[in-house]
């Protein structure tokens, strides 16, 4: 039987798409607006057909000649909608519904319209689980006959070295499909950070993208905090920041913390490379975790490419950004089981 074939859409840097090559499918297209992320995407999925464009600029129809692909002949149609406008920061701002990103899962819901895909998969923010338009979005999937599971699962219970909470759609023609299995004894940051060989911790340019270099104080109060697992509240009140003695990071208790050995790690985001954004000291040296690092808690492997010649703001977005590759396989081999299954019946 042949790879059930899937497209991706709002790609980013490919991690949905390693997910889904982990577990069976072919992925034979990919949209994606950013053109860094579209560099990245392609040095890892050389054979994938992908679209630099602003979705809403392309047609779906465009899409379907391209890939040689008539409606109802796509295995999977997945994607992850930029997710910035329901993100909690923004949200705690007051800004959701006046970020015009917040429209872009009805693009992802065009496509399903026209392509009829045999399976669809969607992830997001928690947030978007409360918001009218993912009952819009829910109501029109229904109405075109899928049946829908989703729910907010953390991916540091399928196979993830991190905590992130997301929010996950799956959606089948005619029968529900269950979400992928958990991991009873998951992966550490011990265990991510052992794939770092000491050969590649000395040549792996991305490795060496590290957050820049202290002032004597900063470093002092990062020397200070205990190892694996220490706080900023640990290094003693001479080694607080002002604003941390005034109360006004009561809100923001991980800032300068340290990742535990034999924990996962808090959620990676694109400002993983400063201490000041969270918990992302390395556990025992005094630096934050370098942009290779930030990779392998993401659950990228420790060969895939990313560029590091912008410096590492630009791609501790794009890793921040990133769809774990590995809780992205385990929720789509379900769905290759479930494609697989309808075949063997001879009811697709």
């Amino acid at each position: 039987m042949k790879k059930p074939k899937a497209i991706d859409l709002f790609s980013g840097c490919g991690g949905l798409t390693l997910g889904l090559k982990l577990a069976g499918f072919r992925v034979i297209g990919a949209v994606e607006i950013d053109p860094l992320a579209v560099e990245t995407y392609y040095k890892n999925h050389k054979r994938v057909v992908i679209w630099n464009k602003d979705i809403k600029k392309i047609p779906a129809v465009e899409v379907m000649r391209k890939l040689k692909i008539k409606p109802g002949q796509i295995d999977l149609l997945a994607g992850c909608p930029p997710c910035q406008g329901f993100s909690t920061m923004t949200t705690l701002n007051g800004r959701i519904g006046h970020d015009e990103r917040n429209e872009l899962i009805f693009e992802f819901l065009r496509f399903v319209k026209v392509l009829r895909p045999k399976t669809v998969m969607m992830e997001n923010v928690p947030k978007l689980a409360k918001n009218s338009r993912f009952k819009k979005l829910c109501d029109s999937l229904e109405k075109l006959g899928y049946i829908l599971n989703y729910a907010v699962l953390d991916a540091a219970k399928y196979g993830v070295p991190q905590r992130r909470k997301r929010l996950i759609l799956v959606a089948g023609k005619g029968k529900e499909i269950r979400f992928g299995r958990k991991t009873h004894n998951g992966p550490t940051v011990r265990k991510a950070f052992a794939c770092l060989s000491k050969w590649r911790s000395k040549t792996d340019a991305l490795h060496k993208l590290k957050g820049k270099k202290r002032n004597a104080d900063v470093m002092e109060r990062i020397r200070a905090i205990p190892q694996d697992g220490g706080s900023r509240l640990d290094a003693g009140p001479e080694h607080q920041l002002p604003c941390h003695s005034r109360g006004r990071c009561n809100g923001f208790k991980d800032v300068y913390g340290r990742m535990a050995w034999n924990d996962v790690s808090p959620t990676i985001t694109g400002g993983c490379f400063n201490p000041s954004k969270g918990r992302f000291l390395h556990p025992t040296k005094n630096r934050a975790i370098s942009m290779r690092e930030a990779a392998l808690l993401q659950s990228f492997p420790p060969d895939y490419l990313f560029p590091t010649n912008r410096g590492k703001s630009p791609v501790a977005q794009m890793i921040g950004n990133a769809l774990p590759p590995e809780f992205i396989r385990r929720h789509a081999l379900k769905i290759h089981r479930r494609i697989k299954l309808l075949k063997s019946e001879g009811k697709n």
